[in-house]
């Protein structure tokens, strides 16, 4: 099977995942070609997943959200950069408190937002602002799978046809 082939088979598999109908041998194929199409990613990105890693959970795709980050003592409003099941990154004016877990509420389209922790895991300084990149803390399962079929679909729409 072809590249094209196999990404019109994948991407129907995506739609009936996104519609919440994936049973049995179906669900298995679809995890399955989730990671196939995150490692194809990665390879090119010259990227690879942490060992013991699902390469679906090490995937980050370019993607602007609003998050929300707050600490005792402040409260940061930003879009992020890229994001993935395990974390994402975004501007900030200045850095974050290191290794200080902050209350995280992610705007997802299409339903509630994500509520959870994330840990600043990196900030880069830049001129004017830092990049910092965030670990989520634990993901009830329902937001985990939401994040997964958010990066996937992203990932999916930034291919071409």
């Amino acid at each position: 099977m072809g590249v094209a082939d196999w990404l019109r088979v994948f991407r129907a598999l995506h739609d009936k995942a996104r519609a919440g109908s994936l049973q049995g041998e179906d669900a298995d194929a679809y995890r399955a070609g989730c990671d196939e199409l995150a490692r194809a990613l990665m390879a090119a990105q010259r990227q690879a997943a942490r060992p013991g890693d699902a390469p679906r959970h090490a995937l980050r795709v370019a993607r602007a959200l609003q998050v929300d980050l707050e600490t005792p003592i402040s409260h940061v409003r930003a879009m992020t950069l890229d994001l993935g099941v395990t974390g994402f990154s975004a501007l900030l004016a200045k850095a974050p408190p290191a290794g200080e877990a902050q209350k995280c509420t992610l705007k997802v389209p299409g339903g509630e937002a994500i509520e959870t922790t994330a840990t600043p895991i990196e900030v880069k300084p830049q001129p004017g602002n830092v990049k910092a990149s965030f670990a989520f803390g634990r993901l009830p399962d329902a937001a985990r799978a939401r994040l997964e079929l958010l990066v996937i679909d992203t990932a999916l729409s930034q291919l071409a046809t």
